[in-house]
């Protein structure tokens, strides 16, 4: 179990470190090309309508970023479901000692900067805003993280991990609860006869993955009509599929393993591309002193590593958490700051929280000055931190892959 646990975390490292590189060249990119000449026609390229349909007739019709950002982004969060299943069976989280403190870290990580937002935003036009600082991009955040090499235990990079998984299964609840849009309770019963259907094949033991991906699409299609944002869908399915014993066979472990490279190499840059077109008007600068792109801020830069670092604290003197024995408390800083990269799951969130395009576009400009910043800290604070340990009873120099199974079950 702890060499397969060790393979799916290798493979999960390796397509988010590289994603991560490719997110920020996709960033430049379309910022570039959204103040270039060619603006105009960039810009106007994700407004293209695109319709689906039967015959002559046409069921769906959204635009290219639509398609994008309703679409392609449940595959994202299918598999970001996928893993959070992987870590509650074996991985981080099957422990509750060992999962208590990425946990709780991850509640402090995103009540602290909510917090923060509302401070500055709180009985505004701008308060629904107060989920955007709440996640952490996990490409960005391991990809610095893989910048560093041997500098930091693998340990850390497993608790950085599972922290950003727990702190993006809070963003789709806060998704769920607060950025629902007029319910239609007829497509809701729908969604969920599909998914008790689900439920039902998985119980009866079927392992094919068209058996759950085909009535997938349809669940789908009803979380889209429902008024629940329909990439939702995406983490109802994940849990719905086998896990099984989590070997290769499994239908979880299969799809997982299937989506990492398709989510990394096309989704992720299609996402950045799509909403990262920032254009940089002359007083695009005005929108940074606002009370909601302070509170971006406030909530990235400050807020994440703040509530990241006390709650950890506040875990281990209480005695419900414990630090991997090769993790120090500069760390457990550094890793806060790296929480505080938001970018994919925050600038998702502004396009749900706002629909006036100058404050999206002030909130997705402070996402990524902020998201810079704090990884920038976050690798300054852990490039000076030792690459290897001492070994407490050995004196031996022992590398960090030595800890690559901390928290996993034999």
């Amino acid at each position: 179990m702890r060499a397969k646990l060790a393979e799916l975390f290798i493979a999960f490292f390796e397509s988010e470190k590289t994603s991560g590189i490719i997110l920020i060249l996709c960033t430049i990119t379309s910022i570039s090309l959204a103040n270039s000449y060619a603006g105009e026609d960039y810009l106007g390229l994700w407004h293209t309508s695109i319709g689906i349909g039967i015959g002559d007739s046409i069921a769906l019709k959204y635009s290219l970023e639509q398609w994008i950002n309703d679409g392609l982004m449940t595959v994202f969060f299918l598999l970001i479901g996928l893993e959070i299943k992987r870590e509650l069976h074996i991985g981080e989280l099957s422990d509750p000692k060992n999962a208590s403190l990425p946990v709780i870290a991850a509640i402090g990580g995103m009540l602290t900067p909510a917090l923060l937002h509302f401070l500055f935003n709180g009985g505004t036009a701008t308060q629904s805003g107060a989920g955007i600082p709440m996640a952490t991009d996990i490409a960005f955040a391991l990809g610095v993280l893989a910048l560093l090499g041997s500098r930091v235990p693998v340990s850390l990079k497993i608790f950085l991990a599972a922290l950003a998984i727990i702190d993006d299964l809070g963003a789709i609840l806060v998704i769920a609860l607060f950025y629902q849009k007029g319910l239609s309770l007829f497509y809701v019963i729908l969604a969920v006869g599909v998914y008790a259907g689900l439920l039902i094949i998985n119980r009866l033991g079927v392992n094919r993955l068209a058996a759950y991906l085909i009535p997938g699409v349809f669940l789908w299609y009803f979380m889209l009509q429902s008024g629940v944002h329909a990439t939702l869908s995406g983490v109802l399915l994940a849990f719905a599929i086998p896990f099984r014993n989590g070997d290769h066979k499994s239908p979880s472990h299969r799809l997982q393993h299937f989506l990492h490279k398709p989510v990394a190499f096309i989704i992720m840059p299609l996402f950045a591309l799509a909403n990262t077109g920032i254009l940089l008007a002359g007083n695009w600068a005005e929108g940074l002193v606002s009370s909601n792109s302070l509170g971006i801020f406030a909530g990235l830069v400050v807020g994440k590593p703040l509530g990241i670092v006390l709650f950890s604290l506040f875990a281990v003197k209480l005695g419900l958490s414990q630090l991997p024995h090769d993790v120090t408390w500069k760390h457990i800083i550094g890793a806060g700051f790296l929480g505080g990269i938001g970018f994919t799951m925050s600038i998702f969130i502004t396009l749900l929280a706002f629909e006036h395009p100058e404050i999206t576009q002030s909130s997705k400009i402070s996402i990524l000055i902020s998201s810079l910043l704090a990884g920038i800290i976050g690798f300054l604070v852990l490039r000076n931190q030792p690459g290897r340990r001492q070994d407490a009873h050995k004196g031996e120099n022992v590398k960090p892959e030595a800890r690559l199974n901390y928290g996993a079950k034999s």
